[in-house]
């Protein structure tokens, strides 16, 4: 009998040890993982609070929300993401980033949420005023980003300024305000960056810096990236971005953040 009953207490064990790790496999589920890096304002920062904050951070929580899912925000270096999505440590990668056929090698992007184009910083005494005069030049930008391949003279990015730059001293930086401060201190000619962080960076440095007006690139569009084997998460993520912009969340969002 005693025997019987010590089986017996062992299988209740075994059950509920089963539930518990069914309970917490299911609590995971509702739990997206969400790469950015958040140094690109005004799409992502660090906020007061001292978390991830900006456009897209918003956007992808209100995203969340529509799906009935937790959004946990990892913050990591750009270059990093799409290899943190190919080995499973997120599922979804929202930085600003532009759709590329490169890219799209690695991980599947939702339909576009925003279009962009790159901005050329300078400092105030600059003689540079078409993308031509780029050549030859020393230029920091953020490393992985659009900047970096078109400063680098990529022929695939060629499209951007309309020429392949040549012969330049590209210093890649982990973050777009170290490019900027390269610039300021004079250890670099220009600082190639979206439009939106370009005018931000502008704004706070009015004394030392200006955009290049001169030099206008071709549109952009970000998205945000999956896993290539997550097609339903992506057909969650693009019915919610639809909603969102139906219901007018988006244009909440977007007035809050960048049409201010």
């Amino acid at each position: 009998m005693k025997k019987f009953m010590r089986v017996l207490a062992l299988a209740l064990v075994l059950v509920l040890s089963v539930s518990m790790l069914a309970a917490c496999d299911s609590g995971k589920s509702n739990v997206l993982k969400i790469g950015t890096n958040a140094e690109f304002p005004p799409f992502e920062y660090i906020g007061d609070d001292g978390n991830p904050d900006g456009f897209d951070i918003a956007l992808m929580k209100a995203i969340g929300e529509q799906m009935g899912v937790e959004i946990q925000i990892e913050n990591m270096e750009f270059k990093s993401l799409i290899g943190a999505i190919e080995s499973g440590n997120i599922q979804g990668i929202i930085a600003a980033m532009t759709v590329d056929d490169e890219r799209k090698k690695s991980v599947n992007f939702s339909d576009g949420y925003y279009e962009a184009h790159q901005m050329v910083l300078v400092r105030k005494d600059s003689d540079i005023t078409k993308a031509e005069d780029l050549n030859g030049k020393k230029i920091a930008v953020q490393e992985g980003t659009t900047g970096d391949f078109v400063a680098s003279g990529d022929p695939d990015w060629e499209y951007i300024l309309g020429t392949s730059l040549q012969n330049t001293e590209v210093s890649r930086m982990k973050k777009g305000l170290d490019a900027v401060i390269e610039l300021k201190n004079g250890r670099v000619d220009a600082v190639i960056i979206d439009s939106n962080p370009a005018q931000v960076f502008a704004k706070e440095n009015a004394d030392d810096i200006k955009i290049v007006e001169g030099i206008q690139s071709e549109t952009e569009t970000y998205a945000i990236a999956v896993t290539k084997e997550d097609e339903d998460l992506l057909n969650k993520i693009n019915a919610a971005l639809k909603t969102l912009k139906e219901n007018g969340k988006y244009d909440e969002i977007l007035k809050q953040y960048i049409e201010q």
